[in-house]
């Protein structure tokens, strides 16, 4: 398995993640994309103390959202651990909301694919939309790469319809050049979604892991006419940080890409933190 390789000029990469922060803070700096942001986020609750009751709760507020601010769009999808994703396909009344569940060994992956793959069909039969998984750092760092793309590809495979996200964990991969090498490789190997992080490895999200996975899915756009779906995750939780990747996303991808299906934000204190600026007073719903 080999990928493509890319050599980052690394000034011209932050001057132009500069330029983009800068009109983040600016021109985009808009209700209506605090508004936008708010309805991309994967709302998160992956704690070792999660309980049936607390993830019933927890779906019960993105159900009496809709009633409760009937101007905004709720958020994309609820993602959770698979052993709580029938509690929430229970609770959940919203049919345009999906289920998401973290799977294939999270947040290490370090187990075995049939392992992995019994676990995704599991979540799947139980209720689940979409799953997300991490590369498996073991082959990758290790150079292994077609071990990497084939634990993708055999996971992806036992999926049908359902939409696999794959974690790079670009805190672990460090350069930008490794971050495009697992970029394209989970590409390939069958990811509807490409996301940076489970949060557990530091930097988690970063601005420039963003760019340049987003230029990975623009270079696979221009050479396959494939939309590929792009999702930070990890330590996001201001508007700010908010707006910086949804500036990232529209001045690489286009505004076409602003949509639940192929951008999301994994989150659990930004919704929050959205709504309160958007309300102009501290709101603390979810």
């Amino acid at each position: 398995m080999t990928t493509e390789q890319f050599n980052f000029d690394h000034t011209e990469l932050e001057n132009d993640l500069q330029s983009i922060i800068a009109n983040a803070k600016t021109i985009h700096n808009t209700i209506e994309n605090k508004k936008l942001a708010l309805s991309l986020i994967d709302l998160t609750t992956l704690n070792s103390t999660d309980t049936v009751e607390h993830v019933q709760q927890f779906t019960q507020k993105v159900n009496d959202f809709p009633s409760q601010f009937e101007e905004l769009d709720n958020v994309a999808a609820i993602c959770v651990y698979p052993n709580m994703v029938a509690t929430v396909e229970k609770t959940l009344q919203l049919p345009e909301v999906n289920i998401a569940a973290v799977s294939g060994g999270f947040r290490s992956s370090m187990t075995f694919t049939k392992v992995k793959v019994e676990e995704t069909k599991l979540a799947l039969k139980a209720g689940a939309d979409e799953i997300d998984i991490v590369l498996a750092l073991s082959h990758f760092l290790a150079g292994d790469y077609q071990a990497a793309h084939d634990d993708i590809a055999t996971i992806k495979a036992c999926m049908g319809d359902a939409h696999l996200k794959v974690i790079l964990e670009t805190g672990a991969l460090k350069t930008p050049e490794n971050i495009w090498k697992a970029s394209v490789l989970a590409i390939n190997a069958g990811a509807d979604f490409i996301k940076t992080s489970t949060g557990k490895i530091e930097p988690a999200a970063t601005p420039m892991a963003a760019y340049v996975m987003c230029s990975a899915i623009a270079w696979h756009y221009s050479e396959t006419g494939e939309k590929i779906g792009f999702k930070p995750a990890g330590g996001i939780s201001s508007t700010e940080d908010a707006l910086i990747y949804l500036s990232i996303v529209k001045e690489l991808l286009g505004d076409e890409w602003l949509t639940p299906k192929l951008f999301r934000i994994g989150a659990s204190r930004l919704a929050n933190n959205l709504l309160s600026d958007i309300c102009g007073k501290e709101t603390r719903f979810f």
